[in-house]
């Protein structure tokens, strides 16, 4: 425990020399403290008000005034593009005003990088925390300038390159994920009273971009559902697609054959995914018989920004190591020998000095990641707080028969788009949080006993924006309780979830609910935190501890009773699963 005291009694037990060298090092992390407080505010600043010299002709005028209007922070969206006459020049349409919108936000990221850069590298003043935090924001922040750049290349072939509702999907998730970085680099400093001081020189730059971030993406929702609106107002009197096609669109894809392999997938495709028959690319073995010793090594050597499927066999076998996909390493699959056999395990924690970011046994974040037959395992405990097994952004992901298993925080559905399907997830605290467009299908969920006094909460979804395209769905699966909870579990109340941010939204759809879930169902945050702005919906389960009757009554909290909403929350509507799931070649149901 750590004892209370300050500078001067911490310098009196000190030499006249030793003294003087400690307080001209404090002096001197302090001053840089404040020189880049005063470069990340300043550069904020510098964006929020238009300059006086610009005189917008009256056709611009009314473009950005129109388009920024139905934006969160109108003022700003006005201000930012207003501010800059080169930029205000240009605008004729509202297409104009995304575009440039979208310019002048890479332009404050990019500010923002290189100023947390600049913080990061005055550590001596810093917590092994914090240095970690500063990682992870650039790390986040880096990813935002990828996702930002990708949106711009979209738009300018928008909408001819794809169609309208991919387009639209995809313009959307990428903003989704910039506006989600900028919180987790924000939240790493939310652990300890010593984080409250770096995070506010963070803190006005990073919700500056967040705001403008969520600028684009109303934008780009306004004009992306407008012709959407219109495609089908079109289309509505031409015949409706074959039977065929719509089992493929809409249908149940889940039927396999004795191999484990979907009915509906090619030979070609198996032979392709089928690694255990001599197609893997690289082998883990611990016992030295692979290609390589550790999961990490095998990764580290894997081609960068593949364009096709890396197979990655991972043999049966305990693998002590952080694992680390980073955003380089496209289109990798880890195949293990069973989810029994092959363990990827750590014990990172937020109580010995991590943040819950960088936690995590495995990070997956390049896009196309896929694994199938392994445990992703924090083994830190109940008592070591936020401890995550596995952390996953990689976008058009997708796990099949994986288990993930820890305590507090076990799965970290961070961002984008994410598929799991008949997979385990253990833990307690919040144990399937984040922010991604995640669906969870033929699933095992269970709570586990935590720490005595705690409440075990299966979800905490951290959507921020209503714009968002983000959320926790868990469909056709199964909640429960382990073992050595389901004794003892009137001791310790198990809720569906808590909203983590602002317009949390978790969906329950036709799910066995044990009756560990208490009766409310749904828990708070903090008081009446997000209440109203929160979307909590559940449709047609089953169990002892489905019945809505004595449910929350907040203005969030709903039970679907229409089949048209709840077709919104399936894998094809909610995550564009008919676009990419069969590619995975792991059993799917796009429907109800």
């Amino acid at each position: 425990m750590k004892k209370p005291g300050g500078a001067r009694e911490f310098l009196a037990g000190m030499s006249e020399t030793n003294k003087r060298k400690k307080l001209y090092q404090a002096l001197f992390a302090t001053l840089l403290l404040v020189a880049a407080v005063i470069g990340i505010v300043a550069g904020v600043n510098s964006r929020k008000a238009p300059s006086n010299d610009v005189v917008l002709d009256p056709t611009t005028h009314a473009i950005l005034k129109s388009s920024c209007s139905i934006t969160r922070f109108p003022e700003l969206c006005y201000s930012t593009v207003a501010s800059n006459a080169g930029a205000a020049k240009r605008v004729r349409s509202p297409r104009d005003v995304i575009e440039t919108s979208l310019n002048i936000t890479i332009t404050a990221v990019e500010h923002n990088y290189f100023a947390i850069k600049r913080l990061a590298e005055t550590r001596k003043g810093l917590t092994k925390r914090e240095k970690t935090a500063l990682h992870d924001c650039l790390e986040t922040i880096d990813e935002t300038l990828d996702d930002l750049r990708e949106a711009q290349d979209d738009l300018h072939v928008y909408p001819n390159k794809k169609s309208l509702s991919q387009h639209a999907d995809d313009l959307k998730t990428l903003l989704s994920a910039a506006i989600t970085n900028q919180e987790t680099c924000l939240d790493g400093f939310s652990h300890d009273k010593a984080d409250e001081k770096v995070r506010k020189v963070l803190i006005a730059g990073e919700v500056h971009v967040e705001r403008l971030c969520s600028n684009v993406l109303a934008m780009i929702k306004n004009m992306t559902d407008t012709d959407i609106a219109a495609e089908r107002l079109r289309a509505s009197g031409t015949s409706s697609t074959s039977g065929t096609d719509n089992r493929k669109l809409l249908g149940d894809m889940t039927a396999v054959d004795e191999h484990g392999w979907p009915e509906w997938l090619s030979a070609a495709d198996r032979r392709l995914l089928q690694s255990g028959s001599g197609t893997a690319n690289v082998v883990v073995a611990a016992d030295g018989s692979g290609d390589y010793r550790t999961v990490s090594e095998a990764v580290k050597a894997a081609p960068d920004n593949s364009k096709t499927r890396y197979v990655i066999r991972i043999k049966a076998g305990v693998y002590r190591e952080n694992v680390d996909v980073s955003k380089k390493k496209k289109n990798i699959m880890f195949w293990g020998d069973g989810r029994k056999n092959t363990i990827i395990t750590a014990s990172r924690n937020v109580v010995d000095g991590s943040t819950t970011f960088n936690s995590a046994t495995v990070a997956a974040v390049g896009s196309g990641f896929l694994a199938r037959d392994i445990t992703f395992q924090n083994t830190a405990g109940p008592s070591k707080h936020q401890a995550v097994a596995l952390r996953v952004g990689s976008d058009l992901s997708a796990f099949y028969q994986c288990d993930m298993l820890a305590y507090q925080d076990t799965l970290y559905v961070h961002s984008n788009r994410q598929f799991y399907i008949n997979c385990l997830v253990a833990g307690t605290v919040d144990f399937i949080f984040g922010n991604a467009g995640a669906v969870l299908q033929d699933c095992d969920i269970h709570a586990r006993r935590p720490n005595s006094g705690q409440k075990n909460m299966v979800t905490a979804q951290g959507r921020v924006d209503p714009n968002q395209n983000t959320g926790i769905v868990i469909h056709k699966s199964r909640i429960g309780s382990t073992s050595d909870l389901r004794t003892v579990q009137s001791s310790f109340p198990t809720y569906l979830g808590r909203p983590w941010k602002a317009y949390s939204r978790t969906v329950i759809l036709k799910t066995d609910i044990s009756d560990v879930i208490v009766p409310a169902g749904w828990h708070e945050w903090d008081g009446s935190f997000a209440l109203n702005t929160l979307v909590y919906r559940e449709y047609q389960n089953t169990g002892a501890g489905s019945d809505t009757s004595r449910r929350v009554t907040w203005k969030g909290y709903k039970v679907i009773t229409s089949v048209n909403e709840a077709q919104q929350y399936t894998a094809g509507n909610f995550i564009s699963g008919g676009s990419w799931l069969s590619g995975t070649g792991f059993p799917f149901s796009l429907g109800l």
